[in-house]
């Protein structure tokens, strides 16, 4: 594990860190920390104030990035394997697509990306071998994502191997869901523009629930996930004939 995310792992347990701290606990210099905590103050993952690293507190996409980021890092590592250079893929909001967004923009070439996340588009600015295809829609700014009736219409102009999809819980009968009903609307006219729906998530998602269905499991192909996951969600995907993938963590 680097030494950014394990700053963010430890602010995000603690809720605030001293560079003096976090120096000792690392075993570098307090310099070195004011570097780290810098950069990652201005990618919006911690906040910096003189001498310590606070935990970001709200709901935005930024903020829920931290929260088991070692994880949602490994899976993304996974998930990206399964995309090809020149490969188009769509891409809807979350934390860990957004991880997955991060690395597609560090590991591939001649990817498009099509997606209804400002945070995302804004987020590969950077990486040139990367084209961005941005869905219009009605602005949620706490989520920074697009979604409505324009969402729909400019995803049906298109046609993609894979959607990869956030959910925020999951039930062994009716399957995954979300917490925003505009948002699910938009995944789920996103994905009928998909050869394969791709949910992506961490394990903690699949020992929660949500009131807004986004899925039945018969309509996923793909899980990405960590190994936590627990036997018994495992066979009941496979019995539903999703494909479950999981990184080490």
């Amino acid at each position: 594990m680097d030494r950014k995310t394990r700053i963010i792992e430890i602010v995000n347990k603690e809720g605030k860190a001293s560079v003096k701290d976090l120096a000792e606990i690392l075993e570098t210099s307090q310099v070195t920390i004011r570097k780290e905590l810098t950069d990652l103050d201005e990618k919006g993952l911690i906040k910096r104030e003189h001498g310590y690293a606070i935990k970001l507190d709200n709901n935005r996409i930024d903020t829920r990035i931290g929260v088991n980021y070692a994880i949602k890092k490994s899976i993304a590592k996974l998930a990206v394997e399964s995309i090809s250079d020149g490969e188009t893929v769509m891409i809807e909001s979350g934390s860990t697509n957004a991880l997955l967004s991060e690395a597609i923009g560090k590991t591939k070439k001649n990817v498009s990306i099509i997606t209804n996340s400002i945070y995302i588009a804004k987020s590969l600015e950077d990486y040139k071998e990367i084209q961005i295809i941005l869905l219009g829609g009605f602005y949620q700014r706490e989520s920074q994502v697009n979604t409505g009736p324009l969402t729909k219409w400019c995803a049906e102009q298109f046609v993609v191997d894979k959607i990869f999809v956030g959910v925020d819980g999951y039930d062994a009968e009716s399957g995954f869901s979300v917490i925003d009903l505009d948002r699910a609307q938009s995944v789920r006219d996103m994905a009928k523009s998909a050869k394969n729906i791709c949910v992506i998530t961490d394990s903690s998602k699949f020992r929660e629930k949500s009131t807004v269905k986004l899925f039945n499991l018969k309509d996923v192909d793909y899980v990405y996930t960590d190994s936590k996951i627990g036997d018994s969600v495992r066979e009941n995907l496979e019995k539903n004939k999703v494909k479950v993938r999981t990184c080490k963590k």
